[in-house]
């Protein structure tokens, strides 16, 4: 579609405006709206999150059994038994887990039972079998090998050399949960011991807003895929890796398109093509100033789809921060699928990823607002000499932090082409806009990546 004038006039005076960084992640943020809830499998449903308390169906274990391979027997039976009198209890069958039938054990009676097996009437505790001499006659010996039905092992006697408690070795019924009990609240992100209550309790499926669907996707001819030949003037796409990785790290499901050719037709079509798997598009390179028309031109096109739909397009910026100075950013399609435009340069689109791209997707995923952004804590800065920094431009520098002396390191220098000590960072040192120099000793804002 063509842009008239006012449009391109409105355009250019945005593109003239220096924005900052919380301005332009607040008015991302503003656009990004989470995911809508659907019902999914547990296992599809891990890392997503929850839209629905929980509660418990049934008490958790449903009935009172054994933490022990051994003997269910009455208190009274074995008072005061020992090595040297050993008390003798007749054997009368097996318990095995998820027997049904269970004998009644009586005075001077035990029932050979393994770990998880119910508790069977009469009996008030479990010796494990290391404090008997195993058992002799019918059914399993010592081994504990446990039999099909509870009269399998009936006979014998086995000699019992502890006293025990009431209650000894018996998990209570409800003891883990109880019938009624919250479960998990809504709002919480399932991981794995998550799931595993959730089945515990008997739910196959469950209600949450689903990982986000995430394309990338690089631009720039010069881009060769890592495995094939290099030739004059090519260089390998790394950006749509990095960036599809980071993506899956913030939670989201990754499609990593690869690298699309500096050709508007053909990044048009592309875009097109991956609008109905996405919740959220992101591109990189293609954005600097008297490099971006391809770009721009390609995604305006492409803005408000074939029905016109008003309020769609994107925006292109300059932030106050170093790296990562040229953005862009909004809505495209019929759908008005968020869009976010990096920088190319592996720094900048890395760095532009975490501050913007990584809170969008959490969002989507309905993440509270204090588990959108990476976390960030005070350190002090341990350097061979001063840091410069661009007057009214927040910069970001790599730097490895030390928890322990709480203090934090540059890794490499500040050019937005290191790829080597972005690798070897594991966080991000925040210079104030305000601030042109900083003094070894001085205390930063450091944004934690690991």
């Amino acid at each position: 579609m063509s842009s008239s004038a006012p449009q391109d006039t409105g355009q250019a005076r945005r593109e003239q405006r220096l924005w900052s960084v919380d301005e332009h992640l607040a008015d991302v943020l503003a656009t990004v709206r989470p995911l809508e809830p659907i019902e999914l499998q547990l296992l599809d449903a891990q890392g997503c999150v929850l839209v629905e308390d929980v509660t418990v169906p049934v008490a958790l274990p449903p009935f009172d059994n054994s933490s022990m391979d051994g003997y269910a027997v009455r208190t009274a039976d074995v008072q005061g038994a020992s090595e040297e009198f050993p008390a003798v209890l007749t054997v009368i069958g097996d318990v095995a887990a998820g027997s049904g039938e269970l004998p009644t054990v009586g005075p001077g009676q035990a029932a050979r039972i393994m770990t998880g097996a119910p508790l069977p009437p009469g009996a008030e505790a479990v010796v494990p079998v290391e404090w008997t001499d195993g058992g002799t006659g019918g059914g399993a010996a010592s081994g504990m090998t446990p039999a099909s039905s509870a009269p399998e092992g009936a006979g014998g006697e086995v000699r019992v050399h502890r006293a025990a408690e009431a209650r000894a070795h018996v998990r209570a019924r409800g003891s883990d949960v109880q019938a009624g009990d919250l479960a998990l609240a809504s709002g919480t992100v399932l991981g794995p011991p998550q799931i595993a209550l959730l089945a515990a309790i008997g739910r196959g499926t469950v209600r949450v807003r689903p990982r986000p669907r995430v394309v990338v996707l690089s631009t720039g001819s010069e881009l060769v895929q890592p495995g094939e030949a290099l030739t004059a003037g090519t260089i390998y796409d790394s950006n749509s890796f990095a960036l599809a990785a980071a993506a899956r790290d913030a939670g989201a499901i990754a499609y990593r398109v690869g690298a699309v050719a500096d050709d508007a037709d053909t990044l048009r079509s592309t875009i097109e093509d991956q609008l109905i798997r996405a919740d959220l598009l992101v591109t990189t390179g293609g954005v600097s100033v008297g490099a971006y028309d391809v770009v721009k031109e390609a995604l305006t096109s492409v803005a408000t789809g074939e029905d016109g739909v008003d309020g769609a397009g994107i925006d292109f910026r300059k932030l106050a921060m170093q790296p990562g100075k040229p953005q862009g950013f909004g809505v495209i399609g019929p759908d008005h699928t968020p869009l976010l435009a990096l920088p190319g340069n592996p720094v900048s689109s890395y760095v532009s990823f975490e501050l913007f791209v990584r809170p969008a997707i959490r969002t989507l995923m309905g993440l509270p607002e204090s588990e959108v952004s990476r976390p960030s804590v005070r350190a002090v800065l341990t350097a061979d000499k001063a840091i410069g920094s661009p007057a009214g431009r927040r910069q970001f520098l790599r730097g490895t932090y030390d928890a322990g002396s709480g203090t934090v390191s540059p890794v490499g220098g500040a050019g937005s082409h290191l790829i080597a000590a972005l690798a070897h960072a594991d966080s991000l040192i925040v210079v104030p806009e305000d601030v042109t120099s900083v003094e070894p000793g001085a205390e930063l804002e450091v944004v934690l990546l690991g």
